[in-house]
């Protein structure tokens, strides 16, 4: 069971990831030059996923999938917009893409592809249903709260599969030895990586929980840890716990560095200038050291080498956060933007303090 960071009590509202009740579009991570060899798209899809955009514009106009560049994925269940890229000589063939799904927005070019990863972040439309007045009231506090202070950086229900238990095969892939075959191998094993990042992280919160609520005498019974560590963990002024040798990455990018200085570190981590970093495991990435070694080794696999591994935040702040209620239809929309990777089901969630995946799904 999931680990909320945030206290307050349940807020009901009905979501559904539709089409109709979910946009995203992405925010670039520079500014095209429009000029160069290669041709950016900025393109409305819906119903359709990235996979099946690349592949719908493979057939339209020649190219091969590797061609295709593009920053991040997106979701089939959603009304998304997003940049991609490809050599500028298949522009005149972009004449046989005749889908209603597909819209594209603007062209420009620019010098280079667009790679994995090269987003800023991802700016969010949600309508809820069913909501009160005093739902509407709890949703806009507890949203302005976590703008403050942060959430977990969690991996949303989508990426385990319909019943959660896509992972299993991952790990059984991971650890086979073989070599990975196609993308769907290695979306399985991504949601290995996934699961035990979030268990890490749950388990990360838990801790922090128990800092934060409990004294100190009893948190470090509870904890098995010494008083005076518990001591030094509960002085640090934000509610997630860094621990000597965690992994910090400069905010909302940048460079890995250990924590060396608790006092300096957590300072900068209450003022969303460093953020901790937990593990994707595989091969050519850094672990942590020292107690937040200790803490991380239980959710790492050494075996897992078919896979590159990373760093992911373990804790992010939503931004531009904004809400507007219409009491007779009991409607809600919430604007927000994450950066790059995050879920807003995940920040929907923390709201809720429920799994919103779909009951068919699970």
């Amino acid at each position: 069971m999931k680990q909320y960071a945030y206290t307050h009590q349940p807020i009901y509202f009905d979501f559904k990831q539709t089409i109709e009740r979910f946009f995203v579009e992405e925010i670039p991570l520079f500014r095209f030059t429009g000029n160069g060899n290669y041709l950016i798209l900025k393109i409305k899809k819906s119903d359709m996923s990235t996979w099946k955009l690349i592949n719908v514009l493979t057939k339209a106009t020649g190219a091969r999938e590797h061609d295709i560049g593009y920053g991040g994925l997106k979701d089939k269940s959603a009304t998304t917009i997003q940049y991609l890229s490809l050599p500028k000589q298949f522009e005149r063939e972009l004449v046989n893409l005749t889908t209603e799904k597909i819209e594209i927005l603007e062209k420009t070019y620019h010098k280079s592809p667009i790679k994995i990863g090269q987003l800023k972040g991802n700016r969010f439309i949600i309508k809820l249903y069913g909501v009160t007045d005093d739902a509407a009231k709890m949703i806009e506090i507890a949203g302005l709260e976590m703008v403050q202070g942060g959430i977990p950086n969690y991996f949303g229900y989508q990426r385990f599969g319909e019943d959660k238990l896509s992972y299993l095969q991952g790990k059984e892939i991971a650890q086979s030895g073989k070599k990975l075959k196609g993308s769907k191998e290695k979306l399985l094993v991504a949601a290995y990586q996934s699961h035990l990042f979030n268990s890490w992280l749950g388990e990360r919160v838990k801790i922090s929980h128990t800092i934060a609520t409990e004294p100190a005498q009893k948190a470090a019974k509870s904890l098995f840890y010494p008083i005076e560590l518990v001591k030094v963990l509960a002085a640090q002024p934000q509610f997630f716990k860094l621990f000597l040798g965690d992994m910090m990455m400069s905010y909302p990018s940048g460079s890995l560095s250990y924590l060396r200085d608790m006092a300096a570190d957590a300072k900068q981590f209450s003022e969303h200038k460093i953020s901790p970093t937990g593990l994707l495991c595989g091969s050519h990435t850094m672990r942590s050291q020292s107690d937040a070694y200790h803490l991380e080794s239980p959710y790492d696999d050494e075996e897992l080498s078919a896979l590159r591994g990373d760093r992911r935040f373990a804790w992010i702040w939503p931004e531009h956060f904004s809400t507007r209620y219409e009491p007779t239809s009991r409607t809600m929309e919430l604007c927000f933007t994450l950066p790059k990777g995050a879920y807003a089901t995940t920040f929907l969630e923390e709201i809720s303090k429920k799994d919103l995946q779909p009951p068919s799904a699970r």
